[in-house]
């Protein structure tokens, strides 16, 4: 067997096995939706549910995820806030689209969700590959952004460790039979009504994570508040966090006596907490409400 694909498979397993077992259990720990639905976009059209009461917030999970794969996050976001959570193109619900996978296409789907359903400016919180949809959305479209939290996710290809990197540029549907089994598998089997069919297409087109990019020229031009949360042992590199944390302009002068020597822009590492853990971190949602809550 190749080694990329044995790297593919081992990334992979580690993931669904690092999934805590309130994630692993998917649907029955989460709360009935106040709604849910389609909403068409290029190419086809994507799933939404609307869960708790309040300021909106869109909740975006990571690649190979569905909405329960974030377990006890988004029933405690939900206590003060509506949480709209879409999945992305090819992922749980929504199935493939007809057209390239690619974070610029899935961040105009959720300004197409957001606008479908009337709302004028939403919170963002987004995980991983939802991150960078958020980012993504955030710089497209400011005006549909209150505030953005980007979780576990980096501003380029070269922020992931070298072992991430190998483990995305192998992913193709050649791995479907390999997972079926795993917490990933099933939590899209679950959800999905062909997952023999459309898994193997998940894979084949996540593979556009594997190939290089990046926005640093772009990250400076962010107009919304933003607030970057990562674990101290997270699949993206401590040195990247921190450059990320400074194009946003944070970190490069003393704050002074009366802070006034800070800007919008927020940096928050939670302690023994790893790539594959903080989608389910208590801690995470407790931390983005504490921004997202400010005057």
């Amino acid at each position: 067997m190749l080694r990329r694909t044995v790297l593919a498979i081992t990334l992979i397993a580690g993931f669904a096995l690092a999934l805590p077992a309130t994630a692993q259990q998917g649907a029955t720990q989460m709360p009935t939706p106040t709604k849910s639905g389609y909403v068409p976009v290029a190419g086809g059209q994507v799933y939404f549910a609307t869960y708790g009461a309040g300021s909106p917030l869109v909740l975006l999970h990571g690649g190979l995820m569905t909405i329960e794969a974030f377990g006890p996050l988004l029933p405690k976001l939900a206590e003060t806030r509506e949480v709209i959570a879409i999945e992305a193109q090819g992922h749980g619900r929504t199935g493939p689209l007809d057209r390239p996978m690619s974070f610029d296409n899935m961040a105009a789907d959720v300004a197409e969700v957001i606008k479908s359903l009337g709302y004028d400016k939403v919170d963002i919180v987004g995980y991983s590959m939802g991150g960078t949809i958020g980012l993504r959305l955030a710089l497209a479209h400011p005006e549909l952004v209150d505030r953005l939290v980007i979780a576990s996710a980096p501003f380029a290809y070269s922020g992931w460790h070298d072992y991430n990197q190998q483990g995305m540029r192998s992913l193709n549907a050649s791995l479907a039979e390999s997972m079926k089994g795993s917490p990933l598998y099933e939590g899209f089997a679950a959800v999905n009504p062909d997952p023999e069919v459309n898994f193997p297409k998940l894979l084949d087109q996540m593979t556009y994570m594997g190939r290089d990019y990046d926005y640093s020229a772009d990250v400076p031009k962010l107009a919304v508040p933003t607030q970057l949360i990562y674990g101290d042992w997270d699949a993206v590199r401590t040195s990247h966090v921190a450059r990320f944390f400074e194009l946003l302009g944070g970190g490069l002068q003393d704050a002074l006596w009366d802070g006034s020597g800070m800007n919008a822009n927020r940096l928050a590492i939670l302690p023994g907490v790893t790539h594959y853990t903080m989608m389910t971190e208590p801690r995470l949602a407790a931390t983005a409400l504490e921004f997202l809550d400010q005057e």
